[in-house]
């Protein structure tokens, strides 16, 4: 192509506008993103529990965390990265200027007309200032004033100058490599080439390799795959686990094993320690022959969960440290044996596998998770949950005449009742107690059950899409805090009202504990499935006011015999009044219903829209709730829970856990099911699950009246045409009767 030309950057100057444009694609979106954020506290530090296990956990993190070095690093190469953006921009800005302020008159400082003479002249005189040899010369300004004289002296360079702006007159298309001209000589050609191979033929292909390696080996959840099989297997096995099964298929996991995992640490002082402490745990079931439940890692790593469920001290310098690693890792571990056997049933359901395993088996796992985030056995008092209670101060809660075994029940005490029981502790300690318990959650937990893809959504037919909202609203226990026995039944009354209405108003409720809304279907069996419910219950306000018109009536018999002609006839005339009033009535109450049935369409489709959206809204979830007072658990743990429907007679799971994980105050969430294949009335559980706290599961019954499905016509119906043809026959009949009389009184 002629008048092209392909060159590099001599100057540098389109090597810079290529490091500009890669550090701003590099620096913007690491600003925004990786800048670490001030983490705003929760509660202040007055509200927060002082108690020396709480106070202890906080120190050790902010030893052990080392987020402040890591984002000290992020930092500082965030600001060094804008300050060489910085100094780019300010060198690119200089050679913008040099070339657009490149004027031979303005630098030669002579008017634009000036003759050859004036300009010779003037060089002379500012040579002599600039020169490099003389004291107050530049070499930079020297060598413009150079290029300057000699554009002006050039009478073809000054003309193309005076044209083009360019002496060198109009210029040729080229294109230039945004590289430096030494990268391409030929004594760098060496260094060159070796940078570019161990950049793109040694690191890229490390790395890569590095992380595809990593990433086979662990799951969606940071769980080892070698792990998630070993779940399935164990659980396929035994149907049916208890507690201390799966306390085992825990301890086995491969993340505690070294071969599997470089951070684990192996003392020599384990062989010491270990077996000292498999002699104080009962039931431990150490000899089990089962692979891998018989390793060496799996026992150790048993016996220490069993310790930190009996709460038995460690050494704090070897076998505590290893505590801290393994509860750690339990909370994912768990929720990836919860997912294990969600995907079991499932399996069960297609007829994959043969087994089914039981509820208890999922409900087990679920239970654990709060087990290790608190540190006790299942069978242990809720109450031990709070800072300084032990074993020996449960039996003033059982003094009273009405025994106290919740910590809903305690934190409804009186302040005078609470310190009482609590008189063995001293004022800071009673403080940091009811800090600790004002913190902890009261979820009021309520339920709407419809058939979202039905014409009828209040009706469950056979086989049908069954969808039930869940409304979690979250508070602080401090609320409860005095609150006696008949405001807790008011809050009741209160919390059943807002769960019964159909535009999900449940988040307004103050309940403690909402009772299930009762279904639609199960209100009024003797009216028609198509009426509303402003429709039922009008007769009813009717049959109240005529009854109470009889009755009046009759009291007032005495006095109306007594009365003339004339009253008598006054009171008719009122009564066709009210006749006619009563008309008017039922005409405004139709028109009203006709609109409120609008109404509820609207609401309907609003509702339906709602859901649609939130759907979308829940693909990125939070996973940021409210911290849980665990002062034996290592980390900050956030309060997640469970929610899922289940059907106790036969064992069975209905819907998978939905993990709940954004509980800030009020959340919705929507579990689907298939309704049973036969007719009848079904009681079904809808269960809520703590992952972090003893005490706060719920269930709520539901119960579907589950109706037979619409029989679908297998044969088209039969068209009866005999009817349709005579009335074609008599239209073409009158057509020619009309067509006849027509042409008859034309020819008159």
């Amino acid at each position: 192509m002629a008048g092209q030309k392909f060159e590099y950057d001599e100057t540098g100057k389109s090597f810079l506008y290529f490091i500009l444009s890669f550090l701003a694609l590099i620096l913007i979106p690491s600003s925004f993103y990786l800048w670490p954020k001030k983490q705003s506290k929760e509660v202040e530090d007055k509200d927060v529990c002082q108690c020396e296990g709480c106070v202890n956990k906080r120190l050790e993190l902010t030893k052990q965390n080392k987020s402040h070095v890591r984002s000290f690093f992020i930092k500082t190469a965030i600001i060094v990265g804008w300050i060489i953006f910085a100094l780019v921009v300010y060198k690119v800005s200089q050679f913008d200027y040099e070339l657009a302020n490149f004027d031979p008159y303005e630098i030669m400082g002579v008017p634009p007309g000036a003759t050859t003479a004036e300009i010779r002249k003037m060089y002379k005189k500012m040579s002599l200032v600039l020169h490099p040899d003389k004291e107050t010369g530049d070499e930079k300004k020297f060598m413009m004033l150079t290029k300057a004289y000699q554009a002006l002296t050039d009478p073809e360079a000054r003309k193309n100058w005076e044209k083009y702006g360019n002496p060198d007159g109009p210029g040729a298309m080229s294109f230039g490599i945004a590289l430096p001209s030494w990268i391409v000589e030929k004594d760098n050609s060496v260094y060159v080439l070796g940078l570019y191979a161990l950049v793109f033929m040694v690191a890229l292909p490390v790395a890569v390799g590095t992380w595809w390696y990593r990433s086979i080996r662990f799951s969606g959840d940071k769980v080892l795959l070698d792990t998630t099989q070993m779940y399935f297997y164990f659980f396929h096995k035994t149907p049916m686990m208890a507690m201390k099964r799966v306390i085992m298929i825990l301890a086995a996991s491969l993340e505690f094993d070294k071969r599997h995992n470089s951070q684990v640490v192996e003392r020599q002082s384990d062989n010491d320690e270990v077996p000292q402490l498999i002699k104080q745990l009962p039931n431990l079931n150490e000899k089990c022959k089962e692979m891998p439940l018989c390793r060496t890692y799996s026992i150790k790593t048993r016996a220490i969960l069993h310790a930190h469920l009996s709460r038995i001290p460690l050494n704090p310098e070897t076998l505590d440290k290893d505590r801290q690693f393994i509860l750690k890792k339990c909370p994912y571990l768990i929720q990836e044996m919860v997912s294990c056997v969600n995907q079991l049933i499932i399996l069960a359901y297609a007829r994959r596998i043969s087994k089914l395993p039981h509820i208890e088996t999922i409900e087990n796992c679920m239970k654990l998770s709060p087990l290790i985030v608190q540190g006790l056995w299942e069978f242990k008092s809720p109450l031990l949950q709070l800072p300084y209670l032990t074993d020996d101060n449960l039996r003033y809660f059982v003094a009273k005449k009405r025994p106290i075994r919740t910590l809903q029940q305690f934190a409804q005490l009186s302040p005078e009742e609470t310190r009482s029981i609590l008189r063995n502790l001293t004022e800071t300690e009673y403080e940091n107690v009811m800090k600790a318990l004002g913190n902890m959650p009261v979820v009021d937990f309520s339920i709407r059950c419809e058939v979202v893809d039905d014409d009828n959504t209040n009706v469950v037919t056979a086989g049908a899409i069954v969808t039930v909202t869940v409304f979690l609203k979250r508070r602080n226990m401090s609320e409860l805090f005095g609150a006696s026995t008949i405001n807790e039944k008011a809050l009741i009354k209160d919390a059943s009202k807002d769960g019964e209405e159909a535009t999900g108003e449940a988040e307004e409720g103050d309940a403690v504990a909402q009772k299930p809304k009762k279904p639609v279907w199960m209100k009024s069996k003797g009216g028609k499935g198509g009426k509303s419910k402003s429709k039922g219950s009008k007769p009813k306000v009717k049959a109240a006011g005529n009854a109470a018109t009889t009755t009046t009536a009759a009291t007032t018999t005495p006095n109306t015999e007594k009365k003339s002609k004339k009253e008598r006839e006054d009171s008719d005339d009122e009564t066709s009044e009210s006749e006619n009033e009563e008309e008017e009535r039922k005409k405004e109450s139709t028109d009203d219903e006709k609109k409120s049935n609008d109404d509820d369409d609207d609401l309907e489709w609003e509702k339906f829209q709602k859901k649609l959206n939130k759907k979308e809204k829940l693909e990125g979830k939070s996973k940021v709730s409210h911290s849980v007072h665990s002062p034996l658990f290592p980390e900050d743990k956030q309060e997640y829970w469970w929610t899922y429907i289940c059907d106790r007679k036969s064992g069975t799971l209905l819907t998978a856990p939905y993990h709940v994980t954004n509980l800030v105050d009020y959340e919705e969430v929507q579990l689907k099911f298939t309704a049973p294949r036969w007719a009848g009335v079904y009681t079904f559980n809808v269960c809520l699950r703590s992952d972090s706290y003893l005490g706060m599961d719920q269930q709520l019954d539901l119960k579907l009246d589950v109706k037979e499905a619409t029989a679908i016509p297998t044969e088209l119906p039969e068209w009866d045409l005999s009817e349709s043809e005579a009335e074609q026959h008599d239209e073409q009949a009158n057509e020619s009767e009309f067509t006849t009389d027509s042409s008859d009184a034309e020819d008159d």
